[in-house]
């Protein structure tokens, strides 16, 4: 596993086949198809990113696809758009930008796309991934009725 620290700030392209933790500032892109990547706590990525698996503890803009999940945790803000087959968002956590839901293998045959705007919850993440329809903040004209 390699890990780039709190102190270090990195320009231009990261690419390789190992796991790793960004702690520090990342701007650029950030391909490690076959592997995973972690956004610590410290971390500011505003990169693309594609990794297997992604998980956000810190702060991450940009694009992002991601071959198996995508995981906000609720210390993790992400904006920008998804690729992915699946996605865990935790209570607290903060998204903006669109999710599409990829069928495992990256086959985009029945995928849907979704935007969610603001802090999100679990049960959120699965009305937008359940409910085929997007979704509006609470109290404007197109917000759902509970």
């Amino acid at each position: 596993m390699a890990q780039i620290g709190k102190s270090l700030k990195v320009r231009g392209e990261i690419s390789g086949n190992e796991d790793l933790t960004i702690d520090g500032e990342v701007e650029g892109t950030v391909e490690l198809k076959d592997n995973s990547l972690t956004v610590g706590p410290n971390g500011k990525v505003h990169a693309n990113v594609t990794a297997r698996s992604i998980t956000v503890l810190g702060r991450l803009e940009g694009n992002v696809k991601a071959g198996e999940r995508v995981e906000i945790s609720k210390t993790g803000s992400l904006e920008g758009d998804l690729v992915t087959p699946r996605i865990v968002i935790e209570d607290g956590a903060v998204f903006r930008g669109s999710i599409d839901i990829l069928k495992p293998g990256g086959q985009d045959a029945n995928s849907s796309s979704k935007r969610v705007d603001g802090a999100a919850t679990p049960k959120v993440a699965a009305a937008v991934a359940e409910s085929g329809s997007s979704m509006a903040k609470p109290g404007s004209p197109s917000a759902p009725k509970p």
